[in-house]
């Protein structure tokens, strides 16, 4: 019999793909509801922060002792997983949009999500799409996801020889790369990734550690100060965000990555406003007990097949974009891009889950066939 599944991480990972879903169609009226709108970090600090704590719910024991090398294997294979499905679709955007351009006679369409490169030096472009230093704008979260899963086996392996250190050593990294801006480069624009993988490590690390700490029978911090703290943070940066002091880069003359809002480099105040929120979901059990639901919840079902449903998800964006530019969007045209594109995620997870029962039980059914089979057998062959 199966482990019952802990669909506290499914159904959260479910929420944060709706929201991303919802953000990569840029202007539409329910952005207001996500959380980039609540603080200062987004749906992509919570993905990168879910993704450690899942890797570290599966992998975290695994990477001692003899499944290390199996365990290894099986998070590269993940990663070229990643690979190819971020080129697929890139192509499939570049589709949506250069189709859009073509038979809807708006050439426009082609100077968007940074598709006007292509357009001018085409050879230089596929090289950048092919070797990841040309990104589309909202395809760019799979290639820093592919990176760290990479690393992972050696990040997993550290933290468990010293959590601390590792941890210490992570940190380091992070800063170094926002103080010094080192970042993969681009292909064959100037600049660096939008999403730089040296920074986000930490948040990622953070994430594997966390699980790693409570698996061995570590806790959270219980003190109410901690609580408070967390809170007044999440307060303090909805307040900023919504105040006139909103949209400057950086306070007291301090790089960003510590006195400013820097997405590519992860900065402080969003790293510590992920973890406030992070933080507070799990202390209050009300509130973690709220994503503890039946198997078949359709966010349990969602975030359990996170990787299609993004996919998904993306591609619905592209489209919801285009139409958003070939029409005159509103209330009633945004809640139909909108729910179209969630029906059409649902869907897809719904029919990956009904693929996978029939595989267990055809699964299930086989021994019994072979046993039936084998006995049928012997009196022939006596």
């Amino acid at each position: 019999m199966r482990a019952e599944r802990d669909t506290r991480i499914d159904v959260i990972r479910a929420i944060v793909l709706l929201m991303i879903f919802i953000n990569h169609v840029p202007g539409n009226v329910y952005e207001k509801f996500t959380l980039k709108n609540l603080g200062f970090s987004d749906a992509a600090e919570v993905f990168v922060l879910i993704s450690g704590l899942a890797i570290g719910l599966v992998y975290g024991q695994k990477m001692t002792g003899g499944q290390g090398v199996r365990s290894a294997l099986a998070i590269w294979r993940r990663a070229w997983v990643l690979f190819y499905t971020h080129i697929m679709m890139t192509v499939a955007t570049l589709t949506i949009f250069c189709g859009a351009a073509v038979f809807a006679l708006r050439p426009d369409l082609l100077e968007m999500i940074n598709i006007g490169p292509l357009m001018e030096d085409p050879a230089r472009v596929v090289v950048g799409i092919g070797t990841l230093g040309h990104q589309l704008g909202y395809n760019n979260i799979l290639p820093v996801y592919m990176l760290l899963l990479l690393a992972t086996p050696a990040i997993v392996w550290l933290l468990n020889r010293s959590m601390a250190g590792t941890l210490a050593a992570s940190g380091a990294l992070w800063l170094a790369a926002g103080i010094f801006q080192v970042a993969p480069a681009n292909y064959p624009l100037p600049g660096v990734w939008f999403l730089n993988p040296l920074s986000w490590q930490f948040l990622y690390v953070i994430g594997i550690a966390g699980m790693m700490h409570v698996r061995s029978g570590g806790s959270l911090p219980q003190h109410p100060l901690w609580t408070r703290l967390a809170l007044a943070y999440l307060v303090f940066a909805f307040l900023w965000i919504h105040g006139p002091f909103w949209g400057h880069v950086t306070w007291l003359g301090l790089p960003e990555v510590l006195g400013g809002f820097n997405k590519t480099f992860l900065s402080l105040f969003r790293l510590l406003d992920v973890l406030a929120l992070a933080y507070l979901v799990a202390r209050w059990p009300a509130v973690s007990g709220l994503a503890r639901t039946a198997p078949d919840h359709p966010l349990a079902i969602l975030g359990k097949h996170s990787l299609p449903v993004f996919v998904t998800g993306t591609m619905c964006a592209m489209v919801a974009q285009v139409l958003r530019h070939l029409d005159q969007p509103g209330l009633g045209f945004d809640t139909l891009l909108i729910a179209t594109g969630i029906a059409t995620q649902l869907a897809v997870a719904y029919f990956l889950e009904w693929k996978a029962d029939m595989t267990r039980t055809a699964a299930a059914k086989a021994p019994k066939a072979r046993g039936a089979g084998e006995a049928k057998a012997l009196p022939v062959a006596a």
